[in-house]
């Protein structure tokens, strides 16, 4: 590994060696930035997309804590231990809604398998690891999803500073209604009712009154960033800066909210017309680029939505729109400190999503339906000039998701384009900046995994697999983006390359410009389909029946790489699909801390709870 740029002095550490401040959006839409063909205002990512370099064929996984995995770890989900979301590993029902005929897949085979662990595993050492061994001051603040109890803290993988929320989401203003005699959290709501998180090694037991997430998040970076400043603390930086928005529920400050009143009044369809157009004049995609059509048969057209209806989804997306406004705000604040404080030139910053915009209609799902919904009616003011304040709980839905991921197909949780092609934008470090020309533009396909190889070939260090610290750890799947940023490598990945993806059964295979595609009912076929990405971006013209032999070629890679990353099927055409243990089938009860429940948060420990361990063993299942 090149250490041109990064030579170590005699102590081992180099001041020339860059910082990085790594920066993660939640569900964030393709379009949504401003430099991305968006209406949103965002002029300090816009800012530093015109000092970089922005991708348009960057992927992450469908979904979030494996997309975090593979940022952290540098290789597949399913290898570092969230295979699947725990959540939904834990309810099948998490996922998806039953639509007549058509039922969910059960997730108990995945319950307790190597890789399903619901947490960073042994098998893995993390980025922050690896980089704080190497002398470099590692700080996070935002969303973790790694793991929910003390020996799964940031803290204890790498990270010295650490203030992180710990689950998938949570209400943005840390609002807690306070429940009447006997009516329970919602089984829908038990994950995301309380804003839990830690500082350090410790769980946070109260959060400041005007807490609002991308605030707090912001202002605790700052003092992050401060403090090394203030104790003349000379090491590099590796910054992980991961919001918890825009994942819903939509909330946001007024004064962020006002900017859009309006702007949304013409409906989800206009929206996506503009941002299509915006992306072409930008150079984000091709002129004549075919855009998949909407698929959202669960929710009523905008046309046939009542006066009151479209008020309402206006101003979902207002608060959407107002959501990623504070991610910039809060970006800007820490990007002018590193300017001000002569840093910014010295760091490697880098913005995306975790993964496509969050398109589920949840008011679809019978776990949403009944005790739900009337626990929003009683607990919760979704009145339209209410909403986007702390006791309002809402989602915009998949006609407005697919504004934001046009031109691609559907939307988060699908392994389709919509899911996992996310923005992507670098400004590189001011000994590569030579290199990038400034506001340029890249078709080079990359994901997440390439992100930890980058970084560390930046810093000067090795991976250490196939050990680290006396276990045996997985060599990274990913391939660092240097070689093609300094100009020495045509592209990043080979023309051969393969990348695989599974989320809840919905899975994907690329290699080189074509992919495979498995989506289940009603969103999908529940087959196999070919596309070539090169001419058909929005996944629209199957070639399985025109290219057989290349769809059985690809289908060898997928079982491939089955194998290789431990890919638990949901479906038999998935792969070989084994039934579930009777210990496997119990639902609702494959959380390792059931925070949620009354006093979890004074004695956590008695709210833990030590979960099977399952492993397979030939062609069955077996308790390890």
């Amino acid at each position: 590994m090149s250490e041109s740029k990064a030579s170590s002095g005699t102590d081992g550490v180099s001041s020339k060696r860059p910082n990085f401040l790594v920066i993660v959006a939640d569900d964030l839409g393709y379009s949504d930035l401003g430099c991305f063909g968006g209406e949103i205002r965002t002029p300090n990512l816009d800012k530093l997309a015109s000092n970089g370099l922005r991708f348009t064929d960057f992927h992450a996984a469908a979904a979030c804590s494996p997309s975090r995995a593979m940022l952290m770890t540098g290789t597949d989900h399913h290898i570092a231990g969230l295979g699947n979301l725990i959540e939904w590993t834990n309810r099948s029902d998490q996922n998806a809604p039953s639509e007549g005929e058509i039922k969910h897949w059960s997730t108990a085979p995945q319950r307790g398998m190597p890789g399903y662990e619901g947490y960073l595993n042994e098998r893995v050492v993390t980025l922050p690891e690896l980089l704080h061994d190497a002398g470099y001051l590692t700080v996070m603040a935002g969303k973790w999803h790694l793991g929910l109890v003390p020996e799964r803290f940031p803290y204890k993988r790498g990270f010295e500073r650490s203030f992180a929320h710990l689950p998938a989401c949570s209400n943005h203003y840390a609002y807690e209604p306070q429940l009447n005699g006997q009516d329970q959290i919602p089984g829908f709501m038990t994950m995301n009712f309380i804003a839990l998180h830690s500082e350090d090694g410790e769980y946070v037991k109260k959060l400041p009154t005007d807490w609002y997430s991308s605030n707090g998040y912001g202002a605790k970076m700052l003092s992050y960033l401060k403090d090394r400043k203030q104790v003349n603390d000379e090491r590099p930086f590796f910054a992980y800066f991961p919001f918890t928005a825009p994942h819903w529920p939509l909330q946001a400050p007024d004064e962020f909210i006002e900017h859009y009143k309006g702007v949304y009044d013409d409906g989800p369809d206009v929206l996506r017309d503009r941002r299509l157009q915006r992306m072409k004049n930008m150079g984000l995609c091709a002129p004549d680029v075919e855009p998949h059509p909407v698929i959202a048969d669960e929710v009523k057209e905008w046309k046939n939505l009542t006066v009151e209806e479209k008020e309402k989804s206006c101003k979902a997306m207002e608060v959407f729109a107002a959501m990623v406004e504070c991610i910039d705000h809060n970006v800007g604040k820490v990007v002018d400190y590193l300017e001000k404080t002569g840093e910014l030139d010295n760091t490697f910053v880098c913005f995306m999503s975790d993964n496509g915009a969050e398109g589920a209609a949840y008011e679809a799902y019978p776990i949403v339906q009944g005790t739900m919904l009337q626990h929003l009616q009683k607990y919760y003011d979704n009145s339209l000039e209410n909403l986007g304040r702390g006791n309002s709980f809402i989602w915009y839905g998949p006609r407005w998701a697919q504004a934001a991921t046009a031109p691609s197909r559907l939307y988060k949780a699908f392994t389709t384009e919509g899911g996992v092609r996310v923005p992507f934008l670098a400004k590189m470090p001011s000994q590569y900046s030579s290199s990038v020309k400034p506001g340029s533009i890249t078709n080079q396909f990359s994901t997440i995994m390439d992100l930890m190889p980058t970084i560390l070939e930046m810093a000067g260090v090795k991976h250490p697999a196939p050990t680290y610290q006396n276990r045996e750890v997985v060599h990274m799947r990913g391939a660092s983006m240097l070689p093609y940023l300094e100009s020495t490598n045509p592209r990043i990945h080979s023309e051969d390359h393969i990348t695989g993806w599974e989320t809840c059964g919905r899975a994907a295979l690329r290699h080189g410009n074509y992919k495979i595609l498995f989506i289940p009912r009603p969103k999908g076929p529940e087959k196999w389909q070919l596309y070539d990405l090169s001419v058909d971006p929005g996944e629209i013209h199957d070639l399985a029946e025109q290219q057989p032999e290349r769809l059985e070629k690809m289908i060898k890679m997928w079982e491939q790489y089955v194998l290789e990353t431990g890919v638990v099927p949901l479906a038999p055409a998935l792969g070989e699909w084994i039934e579930a243990t009777e210990g496997q089938m119990p639902e609702n009860a494959w959380m390792e801390y059931e925070y949620w429940k009354d006093g979890a948060r004074d004695e956590p420990e008695k709210f833990r709870k030590d979960l099977p361990r399952f492993q397979r063993v030939g062609d069955v299942v077996q308790a390890r």
